[in-house]
């Protein structure tokens, strides 16, 4: 998902395109992994995790090497869209399928599986600049398309070995939802969309934006890009660690706790504006968000059949897309309006602040957790 960012530049220059028409690649990547969500979470519930991620192998596949050979700038932005369907098959179904082998350390596994979003993102970069640096953006793509591929085919197969018959997918055994929200499973899952969209567009101001921020303060984008390193390696512990707390507490109270936390990290920015303040204020805000979205595919699988959950995590996936690609957007337009951030702060203050009153409400309609579901048959991974 990341190399998009990283290969910008050289693609600009390449076609002599405007940076705008250059970054609508990015954008398709996030279309594409916010409708693949859906997609590849739909044939999970029916087919499996192995068909979902290897349909993901060959979209990631075909769109990296593609763009090794396009040859207008169309094309490029086109392939992205296969690369951000690839991304997808590994983060909402993935997450879902942990939360079918795991009952006691569900929430653990869930956030583990969806830490390697972060990973990837410390990882790539770098590796993805000087393929591109020591022998150009067509070759790197190529070269990255196969060895994607092929690591994904050799991760999956070892998956599949390692769930034997279960490789033909079924629920019977997965654990049964312990909460009830009183709530169809429609409903339910509009109404955590609404509320992933609120609290993107609130995580979306400082992640999208700290570079500019600390260039207008003078700080240079350099710094704000060792800022933005530090919200996402901090977010790596953060969903790990939240993954701890849903253990004991819940989805719902972590996703409170989560969103609650956040909202104060966004008030911070709005009193301190110092370097070394802001470093801190930032590896706050990763510490603090990098649990929102797995909790959503916890409280669903807390709450829904598990036979339905690949779809519905798919969906909620997608409405943090379109939060996060809102809140990029918006947070620039009310600059460009005011000339100042202060205001593109205080917005998302107040989105985060419509997340919590919907997680609250919920937990208000919560009529307490059900007894849990027998220890299951499965082996662990």
């Amino acid at each position: 998902m990341w190399s998009v960012v990283v290969a910008l530049p050289v693609v600009q220059v390449e076609f002599g395109a405007s940076r705008g028409a250059a970054s609508l690649a990015f954008t398709m990547v996030m279309v594409g992994f916010g409708l693949g969500g859906v997609a590849t979470g739909k044939i999970m519930d029916r087919y499996g995790i192995v068909t979902a991620i290897g349909i993901g192998i060959g979209a990631m596949g075909l769109g990296y090497i593609g763009i090794g050979y396009a040859t207008a700038l169309w094309q490029v932005i086109a392939l992205h869209l296969l690369i951000g369907l690839g991304s997808s098959a590994t983060f909402g179904p993935l997450m879902t399928e942990a939360s079918h082998w795991f009952d006691r350390y569900r929430g653990l596994a869930v956030t583990i599986a969806a830490s390697g979003n972060y990973v990837g993102g410390a990882i790539w970069p770098p590796v993805f600049n000087w393929g591109i640096q020591s022998f150009g953006w067509r070759p790197t793509h190529i070269v990255v398309g196969i060895f994607a591929a092929i690591a994904m085919t050799i991760a999956t197969t070892v998956l599949r070995s390692q769930m034997g018959n279960e490789a033909r997918h079924t629920h019977v055994d997965a654990p049964a939802p312990r909460i009830d929200l009183r709530l169809g499973n429609n409903a339910l899952t509009a109404i955590l969309g609404i509320a992933s969209v609120a609290c993107c567009v609130a995580m979306a101001m400082p992640q999208v934006h700290i570079v500019a921020y600390c260039g207008d303060l003078g700080y240079g984008a350099a710094r704000g890009a060792e800022m933005l390193s530090l919200m996402l390696g901090f977010g790596i512990i953060s969903r790990i660690g939240s993954g701890f707390l849903a253990d004991r507490i819940g989805g719902l109270r972590t996703l409170l706790i989560g969103s609650i936390a956040q909202g104060t990290a966004l008030m911070l920015f709005l009193f301190f504006d110092s370097l070394s303040s802001l470093f801190v204020i930032s590896a706050l805000f990763g510490l603090f968000q990098g649990g929102i979205v797995p909790s959503y595919a916890i409280i669903i699988r807390e709450s829904m059949p598990a036979h339905e959950a690949g779809t519905r995590v798919g969906i909620v996936i997608l409405a943090s897309v379109v939060g996060m690609s809102f809140g990029g957007w918006i947070s620039g337009v009310i600059f460009d309006t005011t000339g100042s951030y202060a205001a593109a702060f205080l917005n998302g203050t107040v989105w985060n602040a419509i997340n919590i009153l919907i997680v609250v409400a919920l937990l208000l309609r919560a009529r307490g957790r059900l007894m849990l579901a027998p220890r299951m048959s499965r082996p662990a991974l």
